[in-house]
């Protein structure tokens, strides 16, 4: 058995960051003053919070109702596990994997059923559309579901049977295209809640639980990363850990098998990812800033594409350069937008068709995506293209929000990053060598 207690001077060993009562206030005014700005909703309606706890009873009784009436998958054998980061609150995807006596890979990505909680027509559901989006801030979150739905029979929590959306893909072992999709309703059973600190141990240790799944998805998630990277996918982080590379390939798998799903095979409208592309003048002025960085040279063999140019720099690139490279890109970058028509495609994934589906639990997309893929229809009284304004504004003020919040932080004395991943303690007398003062990194995330 693997020892996954945290590693002296992790963010999980460490303890919350201490702060004293005065700050605290001070904290709590700017969150006021940030939540009427942008017009977040820090408390959810009574009646909102009445439907959540009735969708919170009898949990065991329904799902078994479920498999009695065999209206879903039985899903609880194979081997399942959920990554996530250390500070995680709900768990809205989870992995198995398996290889095929002929060498393919089967790659199941189980996603939360929310929408069996949560229907058009509800308080809820309004409340979501409302809402759009989970708001994080480092410390503080605003769910965009009742926390006692979100984090309780809608969250994938180990040791548990859990209503799920599964999408099971066979990827060939050769080519790693995929032979078929399905994607249907199930009935999971994760076996554990892994960290990705802890994943990472896992694949380091042969005698350790869940080594052997987690390597051989890894084997799959590492090829699937370098042909996306070949085919044109912009990567700005190129030296993500393992555990990293297994959720953001999975999930991007599974994400673009569902819209090929709803766009090719089913001709549906939905809540599509759409990204568009840098004029090849802005193009031009990311890569000579780029070119122009100390110690930082762009090969000639990749100066067609902008986008595999910046690949194979950051590959190269000294690591005290990598903010700079990333920061370059980002300038220049259109923001990333829901759109009930895929028109243009995701320019940074370099993917035709793209949209979001592994999220439900956080994201207003993915909800209503699996409404869409489930019942082969728009909810009724929904206009597609105007959620997708509202979703996309959401969206925007909630990173925006994010953003202020985080240099507040760094204003009174506080680590964005060291708060995020260690949460706050408020005591009477807070010592000053626990207040963490280094800057928190900007994310170049914020186009996908």
């Amino acid at each position: 058995m693997t020892d996954d207690s945290p590693k002296p001077g992790s963010a999980e060993a460490q303890g919350p960051v201490q702060i004293d009562e005065e700050l605290d206030r001070h904290l709590q005014n700017k969150r006021e003053e940030l939540f009427e700005e942008f017009e977040l909703r820090d408390t959810f309606p009574s009646e909102v919070i009445r439907e959540a706890d009735e969708r919170t009873t009898d949990i065991d009784a329904e799902i078994q109702s479920e498999i009695d009436e065999d209206y879903r998958t039985d899903c609880r054998d194979l081997t399942t596990c959920t990554i996530d980061p250390a500070d995680a609150q709900d768990f809205d995807d989870a992995v198995s994997i398996a290889k095929t006596d002929d060498g393919d890979y089967k790659l199941w990505v189980h996603i939360a059923d929310v929408t069996h909680y949560v229907q058009p027509g509800t308080a809820m559901w309004e409340e979501a559309l409302e809402r759009g989006n989970t708001v994080y801030l480092p410390g503080y979150t605003m769910h965009m579901l009742p926390p006692m739905l979100a984090e309780t029979v809608c969250s994938l929590v180990p040791n548990e049977d859990r209503l799920a959306h599964t999408v099971e893909i066979t990827i060939d072992g050769e080519t790693f295209a995929n032979e078929s999709i399905d994607i249907y309703k199930s009935v999971i059973h994760s076996d554990e809640r892994l960290t990705y600190a802890q994943a990472e141990d896992r694949l380091d240790d042969p005698d350790a639980e869940l080594h052997e799944e987690l390597t051989l998805v890894h084997e799959l998630a590492d090829q699937l990363h370098e042909r996306r990277k070949e085919d044109g996918s912009l990567v700005l982080n190129p030296r993500r850990d393992r555990a990293h590379t297994i959720i953001e390939e999975c999930m991007l798998k599974a994400n673009k098998a569902v819209t090929h799903e709803l766009q090719w095979v089913r001709s549906l409208e939905a809540m599509f990812r759409v990204h568009p592309q840098p004029t090849p003048d802005e193009w031009d002025e990311a890569l000579r800033e780029i070119q122009d960085l100390d110690g930082v040279s762009i090969p000639g063999s990749s100066w067609e594409d902008p986008r595999k140019a910046v690949n194979a720099t950051l590959e190269q690139a000294p690591g005290r350069q990598l903010d700079q490279i990333q920061w370059a890109v980002m300038k220049v970058m259109p923001r990333a937008k829901y759109m009930s028509d895929p028109f243009g495609g995701h320019h940074a994934l370099n993917f035709e068709v793209y949209g979001h589906f592994t999220s439900p639990i956080r994201r207003l997309s993915d909800l209503v995506n699996h409404w869409i893929i489930y019942q082969d229809e728009t909810p009724e009284g929904v206009v597609l293209a105007d959620l997708c304004d509202h979703a996309s504004k959401r969206q925007k003020a909630a990173e925006t929000c994010e953003r202020i919040y985080k240099d507040f932080l760094q204003e009174v004395g506080l680590d964005p990053d060291a708060v995020n991943n260690r949460g706050l303690e408020v005591v009477e007398d807070a010592d000053p060598e626990d207040l963490d003062r280094s800057a928190g990194e900007v994310s170049p995330e914020a186009f996908n």
